[in-house]
């Protein structure tokens, strides 16, 4: 292990803490792990973070001005959220973070022929916990190219943790500010020919026996957001075959442009709405790998998924997020907790639920 501060690459042996990496490359770092085949990258930890925001100056600022945030006044909130990032955006970053960042990123690039575009995703640690979905609260950036223009959109990132719908997430959901950091993800872009989500247990109705895949040509980001409407299609858990399926009208897609360097919307093309976005061979092959996160992590997930373009058919399937499912999750510890018919018994089966999610 090296004595690196601020940097945690995914194939790094050794823990993955939440208050380190927080939701999202804890989970990248596990199921890299794991050997599942999830595209290369580092962390830029919590620690960065923090380091970054107490050396500025800003930590105070920051507290005092959400103290002054007023729940039901949507232009206070704003108000706040514009002056805490501007700052975050405009304070200069501790040497020791720039040089660290600056050699993470160039061992990245030496593992490729040539310079490979990346995603900077961010990696709240209050997000993708077994009882908050704060997925999609802070920000992702594609396609970025070159040393500067990837650290300027971690920067954006750290920034993100403090735009109105994450502040407002956060007051809804309790969820309170001391203690809240980020971590960011810098990991090989993905070139996908389609991609999505799928989910070990059926959103429906809890049964854990299906799978139900998500698909839509292009990048998943459209999918997640729902600005698309995917495939839908439901998979026997034990034989991989499809139960259900409804063709979504996937009517654009998410797809980059080299030369603009830069991820562009198009519209998919009338032939290619009519049919899956999958093969029946990539739909076993999409349903496998959610149930082999499951298998992992002890419950059920909700995982990303995209099938690259560039890589050999079979091989091609890449993991980008597994995260516990939370909706049923949820039921199931409100269950634990009210049926049993005594009061201790109920408080140890409502522990023992959280504890095995």
């Amino acid at each position: 292990m090296s004595e690196r501060l601020f940097i945690r690459f995914f194939d790094e042996a050794g823990p993955a803490p939440i208050e380190m990496l927080g939701g999202k490359c804890a989970s990248l770092v596990a199921l890299t792990t794991a050997g599942m085949p999830v595209p290369p990258g580092f962390a830029i930890t919590t620690d960065a973070y923090t380091a970054f925001i107490e050396t500025s100056g800003i930590a105070d600022d920051i507290h005092a001005l959400l103290a002054t945030i007023d729940p039901a006044d949507v232009d206070s909130i704003d108000a706040v959220s514009a002056q805490i990032r501007a700052e975050i955006l405009q304070r200069p970053v501790p040497p020791a973070i720039h040089d660290e960042f600056t050699a993470a990123y160039a061992d990245l690039q030496s593992r490729f022929d040539a310079e490979t575009p990346v995603a900077v995703r961010s990696s709240a640690t209050a997000e993708d916990l077994p009882d908050a979905s704060f997925a999609g609260q802070q920000d992702t950036y594609l396609w970025l190219v070159g040393r500067e223009e990837v650290a300027e959109h971690v920067r954006r990132c750290w920034a993100s943790l403090y735009t109105s719908r994450a502040i407002v997430y956060r007051l809804r959901a309790r969820i309170p500010n001391e203690g809240l950091s980020m971590a960011v993800a810098v990991q090989k872009m993905v070139d996908a020919k389609a991609a999505g989500v799928a989910m070990t247990i059926d959103p429906s109705n809890g049964d854990r026996s299906t799978i139900v895949i998500d698909a839509a040509w292009g990048l998943g980001e459209l999918v997640v957001s729902g600005l698309v409407t995917p495939d839908n299609l439901h998979v026997d858990k034990v034989m991989l075959t499809i139960s259900a399926e409804h063709l979504g009208d996937k009517h654009i897609e998410l797809v980059p442009d080299a030369s603009a360097r830069r991820i562009i919307e198009r519209e998919v093309e009338p032939e290619r709405r009519s049919i899956r976005s999958l093969t029946d061979a990539e739909v076993t092959l999409v349903a496998a790998m959610a149930k082999r996160a499951e298998k992992h992590f002890g419950s059920p997930q909700d995982i990303e998924w995209a099938i690259d373009r560039g890589l050999p058919d079979g091989e091609n399937l890449l993991l980008l997020q597994s995260r516990p499912e939370t909706v049923w999750a949820s039921k199931e510890s409100t269950a634990a907790a009210t049926t049993s018919g005594f009061g201790i018994a109920s408080i140890t089966q409502s522990l023992m639920a959280q504890i095995g999610r």
